[in-house]
C-alpha cells in the first residue's frame, strides 16, 4: 500500500473514506507514469465518470492540465491509449475499434495492417471465430498481426518489432 497526501481539489469531509473522481485523477496525474495516467484519465472520461468541462475549470497542476489536453474521451479501453502513445510516432493513421467484415478489429494501422489483441476470453468458440475472421480479412487483402494482451503489456518490444517489420514491408499500404 502507498499512502498519498495532497490537498484535494474538491473539499471532502475529514471522515469521508472516498474521494471524488476529480481528486483521484489529480493524484494519478502526480503519481503514475504518463502512459498509465493517461489511460486512467481517458477511461474516466469515456465511462462518463467526469466531464472535461468540469476538469477544465479546476485548479489543476501542469501535469494534470497536460493530461487533460492530451486525453481523448472516445478511447474504449486503456489498451487503446497505450497503443496510440506507443505507435503515434509512426505518423501513420491509427484507427481503433473499426468494423471490417462484420467484426470489430482492435487497430487498423494505415489502410491494410490490422493488430488484434487477445485477452483471456479468446478460447474455444471465440478462438475459432477469431481464426475464421482473420482468414476473411486476409482474403480481403488485409494483413493481420494477432498478439496477446500480456505481450502488449509485458513484451512490447517484441510486438513493436513485428509491427515495424510489417510497416517496413509496406503491409500497411493498399
Amino acid at each position: 500500500m502507498h499512502v498519498h497526501w495532497a490537498k484535494p481539489l474538491i473539499p471532502r469531509h475529514p471522515d469521508s473514506l472516498e474521494d471524488p473522481i476529480e481528486n483521484v485523477l489529480a493524484l494519478v496525474a502526480d503519481c503514475e507514469p504518463h502512459e498509465r495516467a493517461l489511460a486512467t484519465w481517458e477511461s474516466a472520461l469515456n465511462k462518463g465518470l467526469v466531464k472535461r468541462e468540469v476538469l477544465d475549470r479546476l485548479p489543476l497542476k501542469r501535469v494534470a492540465r497536460d493530461l487533460l489536453s492530451e486525453a481523448i474521451p472516445f478511447a474504449d479501453s486503456g489498451l487503446e491509449t497505450y497503443l496510440r502513445s506507443r505507435l503515434g510516432w509512426l505518423g501513420l493513421p491509427l484507427t481503433f475499434q473499426i468494423w471490417i467484415a462484420g467484426h470489430r478489429t482492435d487497430l487498423l494501422i494505415g489502410d491494410r495492417l490490422i493488430l488484434q489483441i487477445d485477452g483471456a476470453a479468446h478460447t474455444g468458440a471465440q478462438r475459432d471465430e477469431d481464426i475464421r475472421h482473420d482468414a476473411e480479412l486476409r482474403l480481403m487483402g488485409y494483413h493481420v498481426i494477432r498478439v496477446g494482451y500480456r505481450q502488449v503489456m509485458d513484451r512490447w518490444h517484441v510486438v513493436q518489432d513485428l509491427i515495424m517489420r510489417a510497416v517496413a514491408q509496406g503491409l500497411h499500404r493498399p
